[in-house]
């Protein structure tokens, strides 16, 4: 075999591995679930935390097959997820993390005390009481098809199928 046959084959390798290896992405929102299926109304099996890194194995339309680092698998939406690899950093050395993971997610979307306090001074007449009050608010699977199906709504993408 030739050199340049060699040399060709190993490229084409190269191209076909790298396009197999796993894509990496990090979470980007304080807590979301793993599901067993891509839907939000899919059964979520295990809480993954602000700065999880996971890697992807399968794409369908905006939800990500994922495993993580322990091993554990399930669907994502892209909405929960950034290429980026979240870390806390001052300076040219990683820090310990001393803050909440509210603190946390708000940061990574760019959003701090300041821009709230910010919006606040030049929204004076807003009451923003409920805002912090349905952060607390939590709506189960079956809540939501309950929803949906009284409202006779079949979403078009990862819904009940």
């Amino acid at each position: 075999m030739s050199r340049r046959r060699s040399g060709a084959i190993a490229l084409v390798l190269l191209i076909a591995l790298s396009a197999i290896a796993a894509q990496q992405l990090s979470v980007q929102v304080r807590e979301t679930k793993l599901r067993q299926r891509p839907s939000y109304l899919g059964a979520a099996t295990t809480a993954l935390a602000y700065g999880t890194r996971v890697d992807v194995l399968e794409t369908r339309g905006p939800w990500r097959h994922v495993r993580t680092e322990s091993g554990q698998t399930g669907w994502l939406h892209d909405s929960a997820l950034t290429e980026k690899k979240l870390t806390l950093q001052s300076g040219d050395t990683d820090q310990a993390v001393t803050a909440d993971g509210d603190e946390l997610a708000l940061a990574g979307k760019g959003f701090s005390e300041e821009v709230e306090r910010s919006f606040r001074e030049g929204n004076q007449g807003v009451d923003y009481r409920w805002v912090d009050r349905m952060s607390l608010w939590t709506v189960t699977p079956e809540q939501s098809r309950q929803f949906l199906d009284v409202g006779g709504i079949m979403p078009r993408e990862g819904g009940l199928r």
